[in-house]
C-alpha cells in the first residue's frame, strides 16, 4: 500500500510541474498584455518603462526561471491589472469557489447514491423506473439551462431566493442545485448499473444465505464492492467541477470565484493571475485525481496488494 501511494504523489508531481511549464509557455502566445492593461495611445518611452517594470523585457527562459521562483515567496508575482500580489488575489477566490464545489458534491452524492441503489433494488418496479426516467431527463438538461429556469421561477417570478452573491445559506440553494443537477443523474446511472452486476454474484447468495440482514447484504457486500466504480465515476466528475466545470453556474449566479477569475484575467491577458488560477485548478484536479487512485487502494485490495 505504501509503495501504492509514493507511485500516485510521484505522478502527482510530474504532471503538476508539466502543467506548470506548458501553461507559462501557453499564456505567452496569446498576445502582448501591455496592449490590454494600458490600450492604446501611449508613448513608447512608457511602453518600454512598463515592459520593464513587469519584467517583459527578459529573455524567455528568464521569466520562466522568475516565474519558478515566484512560488517560493508565496507573493505569485504582481497582477497586471490590480497590481495586487496575485496570491492575495486567488485567495479571496478559492473559498467561494470551494464552497460551491463542495455543497455540489455532497448534494450529488446524498442523493445520487441512494437513489442508484433503490433503483438497482427496485428495477423491475415503477420505482426503478421513476428513478431512471428523472436522471435520463436530468442527464440530458445542461447545468446553465437548470440555472436559468430556477432564477426566472425562484427568483424573478416567486421572489423566494436570492440570485447574485454567497452571502447567505439561501444563496447557496440554486448554484447547488444548478451545479450537481446532471452529475445527480449520471452518477445514479452508474450506481445503479454497479448494483446490478454485484446483486447477481454468488457472494451476494451465500451472505443471504447466512441469514445476514437485508440492508447488511446490500450496503455491507453490495454496495462496498460497487464502490470502486462509484468512485471512479465520483473522481471525474469532482475533477470535471475542479477544472472550472462551474464557470457558468458561477456566472449567472455572479458567484466570487475562480471561474469568474479564470475568465476576466484570459480576456484582459493578466498573465500572472491566469497562470496561477488555471495552475490552482490543474493541482485541485490532481489532487483529486491521487486521492481517488489512493481511494482504490482501500476499497480493492487488488490494489493494495498489487502495489505492495
Amino acid at each position: 500500500m505504501l509503495r501504492h501511494v509514493l507511485r500516485t504523489l510521484t505522478k502527482m508531481a510530474v504532471t503538476l510541474f508539466a502543467i506548470v511549464t506548458l501553461v507559462f509557455f501557453a499564456t505567452r502566445l496569446s498576445g502582448d498584455p501591455i496592449d490590454f492593461v494600458v490600450g492604446q495611445g501611449i508613448t513608447q518611452e512608457d511602453r518600454e518603462l512598463l515592459t520593464r517594470y513587469y519584467g517583459l523585457d527578459a529573455s524567455i527562459w528568464e521569466q520562466y526561471w522568475r516565474f519558478l521562483g515566484s512560488f517560493v515567496d508565496g507573493q505569485f508575482g504582481l497582477s497586471f491589472v490590480e497590481r495586487r500580489p496575485v496570491g492575495e488575489i486567488v485567495a479571496e477566490r478559492i473559498w467561494p469557489s470551494l464552497q460551491l464545489l463542495l455543497a455540489g458534491i455532497s448534494f450529488t452524492v446524498l442523493v445520487s447514491v441512494p437513489l442508484g441503489i433503490l433503483a438497482a433494488i427496485h428495477r423491475r418496479t415503477w420505482i426503478g423506473s421513476a428513478i431512471m426516467t428523472i436522471a435520463f431527463v436530468g442527464y440530458a438538461v445542461p447545468n446553465f439551462v437548470l440555472a436559468v429556469f430556477m432564477v426566472l421561477i425562484f427568483a424573478f417570478t416567486l421572489n423566494w431566493l436570492p440570485v447574485v452573491g454567497n452571502s447567505t445559506p439561501w444563496h447557496f440553494i440554486m448554484p447547488t442545485i444548478a451545479l450537481s443537477g446532471t452529475l445527480i443523474a449520471a452518477l445514479t446511472r452508474f450506481t445503479r448499473n454497479a448494483m446490478l452486476d454485484v446483486l447477481s454474484q454468488d457472494f451476494m447468495r451465500t451472505a443471504r444465505a447466512k441469514g445476514l440482514p437485508e440492508h447488511t447484504v446490500i450496503l455491507k457486500h453490495g454496495f462496498s464492492n460497487a464502490s470502486i466504480t462509484v468512485l471512479s465515476v465520483l473522481g471525474l466528475q469532482i475533477a470535471g467541477l475542479a477544472a472550472a466545470g462551474n464557470v457558468v453556474v458561477e456566472a449567472i449566479f455572479a458567484w466570487p470565484g475562480i471561474g469568474d477569475l479564470l475568465v476576466n484575467a484570459a480576456i484582459l491577458r493578466d498573465f500572472p493571475v491566469l497562470q496561477f488560477a488555471v495552475l490552482a485548478v490543474a493541482f485541485a484536479v490532481i489532487v483529486v485525481n491521487g486521492a481517488i487512485d489512493i481511494a482504490y487502494g482501500y476499497a480493492d485490495p487488488r490494489i493494495r496488494l498489487g502495489s505492495a
